[in-house]
């Protein structure tokens, strides 16, 4: 829990859990290797790849591989993006302009002291090679105050105008305020001349600690536990692992928040083309000797509606991690996988749930089937069950995060 509840504290954006999970695999032995490496020819032994500045790709590999063996997870999670050219002043006030990331509750964002985090892209020694900075307040900087309801009455209810409610404050205008009053903030912070930032992403965050909540201490709740568990378990997963004739991967990918569908994201060819690399001297099939995770957040049944989940497959928190499918595949799972990791926990006395979709609720997709569809293996989605899913602040039980490490260990160790 030490790891998870650092990587909560600390993860504030997609580029400071890379960064963090970076951080983890140096102190483990994990060494970095460029892209440029010929991977058919590393020695036995633990590496990683970060090609991309959200991204992390780590690896434990034999003399020779027989079998391969994939946890995959992403590393964003539901933000608000601040936009290019955000400063806004009005009625005396200095806000930002910013567009949802992903499928956040938004009224959860509300009345929250909100951070700004991000990265920061200043002029390099060439145009196509310029300088990645992090950055992060380390404090709140903004807030979206709500609408008194005494102000609301006569309104219709309905969906937010996010252009127009999500505007946040951040401070009042002064007799001398910039016109560039955020990006000279920012670049006060950096110690840097606002004329050398060339671009940003920049987000805002909750800056909430994550918390024990019950009178015993058995909940947690915080920002990002979706997707940020999953991470940390991989990589505890894999911190377990010895160089064997397995080829133990990890892909903490971005952009799952709004489709994969990226460089970084799932949805490329950078995961197979790396396997193809790391596999091209020997005969693995992937067919016959691959198996990977789809490790994600699954919703558990909320005790006040209780009728939004399935009729015989409940979910509770703090009983186990959760072996998720679906008849549409939207959970890539199917009965042999599943088996398989149904043994697995059994055999190392792993509690573990099973959960469905309540017919006619779609729900959501995971990396599952986006990965499924380019490496043919078998596979399955897990993770730990959470409460609140995309609000600014989830539930988790302790109990199920150590669950989710086990079996992920349990899947890179055993034979």
């Amino acid at each position: 829990m030490k790891t998870l509840l650092r990587f909560l504290q600390n993860g504030k954006t997609q580029f400071h859990v890379a960064a963090l999970a970076k951080e983890y695999l140096d102190a483990h032995n994990f060494t970095q290797i460029s892209d440029r490496e010929n991977l058919t020819e590393l020695a036995a032994g633990r590496y990683y790849l970060a090609p991309f500045s959200s991204i992390v790709i780590p690896f434990v590999k034999g003399a020779q591989s027989t079998q391969v063996r994939i946890a995959c997870a992403h590393t964003d999670f539901p933000m608000l993006k601040v936009k290019p050219n955000p400063e806004l002043k009005k009625l005396g006030y200095l806000q930002i302009n910013v567009e949802p990331y992903g499928g956040l509750i938004k009224e959860t964002w509300f009345d929250r002291p909100l951070g700004l985090a991000g990265k920061v892209i200043l002029k390099g020694d060439t145009s196509f090679h310029p300088e990645v900075r992090l950055f992060d307040s380390q404090k709140p900087v903004a807030i979206i105050p709500n609408l008194a309801p005494h102000l609301k009455r006569g309104g219709k209810e309905g969906e937010l105008d996010v252009q127009k409610e999500l505007i946040p404050i951040v401070d009042m205008v002064a007799p001398a305020a910039d016109s560039h009053f955020l990006l000279s903030y920012v670049a006060e912070k950096l110690n840097i001349s606002p004329d050398d930032i060339l671009d940003f992403d920049l987000y805002l965050y909750i800056c909430d600690a994550p918390t024990t909540v019950g009178m015993n201490d058995a909940f947690v709740t915080s920002p990002r536990i979706d997707n940020i568990s999953s991470v940390c378990a991989i990589l505890e997963g894999l911190a377990s692992a010895e160089p064997s004739d397995t080829l133990c991967i990890g892909a903490l990918f971005d952009n799952e928040e709004i489709g994969s569908r990226s460089k970084q994201g799932a949805d490329s060819t950078l995961l197979s083309d790396i396997i193809k690399r790391l596999a091209a001297s020997s005969q693995l099939s992937l067919i016959e000797d691959g198996f990977y995770l789809s490790v994600d957040v699954a919703h558990a049944t909320h005790p006040n509606y209780s009728e939004k989940s399935d009729i015989t497959n409940t979910v509770l928190l703090g009983n186990g991690a959760v072996l998720k499918s679906s008849a549409s595949q939207r959970y890539v799972c199917d009965s042999e996988s599943g088996a398989c990791i149904i043994d697995l926990c059994n055999t190392n006395g792993i509690a573990l749930q099973r959960t469905v979709n309540r017919s006619g609720m779609p729900g959501g997709q995971t990396l599952g089937p986006i990965v499924s569809s380019y490496l043919p293996m078998r596979a399955c989605d897990i993770g730990i069950p959470v409460l609140a899913m995309h609000s600014a602040s989830e539930l988790m039980h302790k109990d199920d995060y150590t669950a989710l490490a086990d079996l992920i260990t349990a899947f890179f160790t055993s034979p």
